[in-house]
């Protein structure tokens, strides 16, 4: 396969209006102009993100333009993609402050400089400036019926639950972005297949120019929950190389191969030889997310650390042993509560985290699980495991 190939079909679902008369554009040899939108509902780029700035980082290899969309507009209203009940509203300094380390993370993947570097913008640019009488003209162009398609929708007027305007005006907010930045492809998720398509109405209404979509595929395990998010095993791009290497070594079985065909560098040639060798029992479970963590974490971070996060986990999780590195956090002598050393660690985001993990038998000092919320006394040098793969060791004044 060549590049062309590898770049509509590798973690690819979809492209509209269709694939062959994309990949006819593409080997015309013409440049184009490609986005897409990340919505900052949360502080750090997750690991559905990830997919997303893979795909785009192939574009921008072969020289096209890419624009690594922040929605600091869009995310005010919140997207109801998927939603039973209506999303929370954020601030526009929420949604800034969400964002604000977005550009570092985003680099570990695309590059903003040198040459052809990515573009990143915010969709407040020329939100903030739609007047109601440009919004009414705008909404001309599609119907409620269109809006009432969508299957969430549909199941919240089953069970009687309410659809707020705004959220009908979700997918209107996005569809302005293409047609303000005047792309020809946008590419996200299968599940924002409405709301991209939206994009490609309203840039032939109002440009009289087509809009490519393409859709990646969503890494979900057999029950459809989005790995990585919804089942527990979280991983954010600013994650330390221990605690992605363990987030992925967490992974259903079921998705070792997807998540190669999202997550990596690897070609598809190698990606159905990695899949014959599975199939045949010539590469262990194991064997197999050791390899698919050390590649991420080399791509996030790099290969020395991805090796050392490796070397840490056989230690760790597989021998039973402590870590080869831990976090240090200095404490006085005496007695201390557990919870307050463990936010004011920073191993967790809150005192209510804290006391969850102990209710949940998640601590461990020194291999003995704690469940005391009482001032403890804790030795020099001993070793707190928080969760599956957070070590914190003690020092003391």
């Amino acid at each position: 396969m060549d590049q062309i190939d590898e770049l509509l079909t590798k973690g690819v679902d979809k492209i509209y209006p269709n694939k062959e008369e994309f990949e006819k554009l593409l080997r015309s040899g013409k440049k184009i102009r490609l986005y897409q939108g990340f919505d900052p509902s949360m502080p750090n780029l997750h690991l559905g993100n990830f997919v997303g700035l893979m795909k785009l980082k192939q574009f921008q290899d072969l020289g096209h333009e890419v624009i690594f969309l922040v929605g600091d507009f869009t995310g005010m209203i919140g997207d109801p993609t998927d939603k039973s009940a209506v999303r929370k509203q954020l601030t526009r300094k929420q949604v800034l402050e969400n964002a604000k380390n977005w550009h570092q993370q985003a680099g570990k993947i695309l590059n903003f400089e040198g040459k052809n570097p990515a573009k990143i913008m915010f969709n407040s640019q020329w939100g903030d400036k739609v007047s109601f009488k440009d919004l009414i003209e705008i909404t001309s162009n599609f119907t409620v019926q269109q809006m009432l398609e969508r299957d969430f929708f549909q199941e919240r007027l089953k069970t009687n639950k309410p659809i707020y305007l705004h959220e009908f005006l979700y997918p209107v907010a996005q569809a302005i972005d293409c047609v303000e930045m005047n792309v020809d492809l946008e590419i996200g998720g299968s599940d924002q297949t409405f709301n991209m398509l939206c994009g490609r109405t309203l840039m032939k209404a109002l440009k009289g120019k087509e809009k490519f979509v393409l859709t990646t595929k969503l890494l979900v395990d057999g029950q459809g929950l989005k790995v990585g998010k919804t089942t527990g095993n979280a991983l954010f791009l600013n994650q330390k190389p221990e605690e992605m290497f363990g987030s992925v070594m967490s992974f259903p079985d079921e998705v070792m191969i997807l998540s190669f065909e999202l997550l990596t560098n690897y070609t598809t040639e190698q990606i159905n030889r990695l899949n014959s060798d599975f199939k045949s029992g010539k590469i262990a479970p194991i064997d197999l997310k050791k390899l698919l963590a050390t590649e991420i974490v080399t791509l996030i971070h790099s290969e020395k650390k991805a090796l050392a996060a490796q070397t840490n986990f056989e230690t760790v999780v597989q021998n039973r042993g402590l870590p080869i590195e831990a976090h240090e956090f200095q404490i006085p002598t005496g007695k201390i509560s557990l919870v307050d050393l463990l936010f004011e660690s920073n191993c967790v985001s809150s005192k209510s985290e804290a006391k969850r993990l102990l209710v949940q038998k998640a601590i461990e000092i020194n291999g003995q699980t704690i469940i005391e919320f009482e001032p403890l006394e804790i030795k020099d040098g001993s070793i707190i495991k928080i969760g599956k793969h957070q070590y914190l060791k003690v020092i003391t004044k």
